[in-house]
């Protein structure tokens, strides 16, 4: 029999959640049977499958002593790289300049260095984070930008900023925008582009049409040219919704692919060129809540930038260095 007690961050979790975390290596199949034959109780009661937990519960388990593991001393978050890029920091969150060629979250090429073991041996290292002093929380990513992109990826220090971002982010009130470069002089100076994009799973490659299809899901893509040189764009994007691929996609479906995108853009002309990586990044993120943000409303309105973008400076100076390259 073991007790836990819910702190801080377990709070406003189902039961069952709370215990799948909790509990690792206690089947899914005995977790639901254990809470149904009340061997788990919340408060000394019998509780529900999706019982929300509340600070302050105890919840009870009266099961085999063989489920409840130690949890390991060398943790493998400590094998990653100790180098993060801070653009914001505070007591809930963190802002990061992801680079290009990191991952944002472990692979099966990846396992032990990337965004998110960087940022638990970061919090460990400064003491706010430890997995002893926790029964289900891990600091988390709340959004994820593909390893050839860099840019600003926010990072939740605790569960209640973690949910509230998680929201944020799933009703648009976070605003995100990049820089990119594209082949060619675009007609219109600003403007948003309208399409329906299809994900294809197995290729993970989308394809836009200008009419909805079967399956297609709508995209809008905000952008306005910043500047124009050598037959190249150098491009703001706002994303007006979040699909996978969307920008590379949609301004290669309009004929202006990304300088360096091998998988929308033009071989020929990145080869001729010589740059072999996609100019993109995720450069600058406003907080825009339309609703309550309980811990995080201090942030409303405040806007937040990475000012070295790897490509931005040569561009604007007329001459992009091999180092771009």
């Amino acid at each position: 029999m073991k007790s836990f007690t819910i702190e801080k961050n377990d709070a406003d979790q189902r039961l069952d959640k709370f215990i799948a975390k909790a509990v690792p290596m206690l089947p899914q199949s005995l977790l639901y049977k254990y809470i149904r034959t009340k061997r788990i109780k919340v408060n000394s009661k019998r509780a529900e499958i999706s019982t929300r937990l509340k600070c302050g519960d105890i919840v009870d388990m009266y099961i085999n002593d063989e489920f409840f593991a130690a949890k390991e001393e060398k943790y493998d978050f400590l094998s990653a790289s100790s180098k993060l890029d801070v653009v914001y920091e505070d007591e809930n969150i963190l802002l990061l300049d992801k680079k290009v060629g990191l991952l944002s979250h472990p692979d099966e090429t990846e396992y032990n260095d990337t965004l998110i073991t960087r940022v638990k041996r970061y919090l460990y290292e400064k003491g706010e984070y430890d997995p002893k002093d926790e029964n289900s929380f891990v600091p988390a990513l709340v959004n994820r930008i593909d390893r050839n992109t860099g840019g600003i990826v926010i990072a939740a220090k605790n569960a209640e900023s973690l949910r509230i971002l998680n929201q944020k982010l799933k009703d648009r009130e976070l605003e995100k925008y990049y820089l990119c470069v594209v082949h060619g002089y675009l007609d219109k100076k600003n403007g948003t582009l309208a399409g329906w994009l299809i994900k294809d799973e197995k290729k993970n490659k989308v394809r836009v049409f200008t009419k909805e299809m079967p399956e297609s899901k709508q995209i809008k893509t905000k952008y306005s040219v910043l500047d124009e040189k050598d037959g190249l764009s150098l491009v703001e994007v706002e994303l007006l919704t979040g699909r996978t691929h969307q920008i590379r996609a949609h301004f290669s479906s309009i004929g202006h692919p990304l300088l360096g995108d091998g998988k929308y853009g033009t071989n020929a002309l990145n080869k001729a060129l010589g740059y072999k990586k996609q100019f993109l990044y995720s450069y600058r993120l406003r907080f825009a809540f339309t609703t309550e943000a309980g811990i995080l409303d201090y942030l409303n309105g405040k806007s937040f930038e990475v000012n070295d973008v790897w490509f931005r400076r040569e561009f604007l100076s007329g001459k992009l260095t091999s180092e771009s390259k």
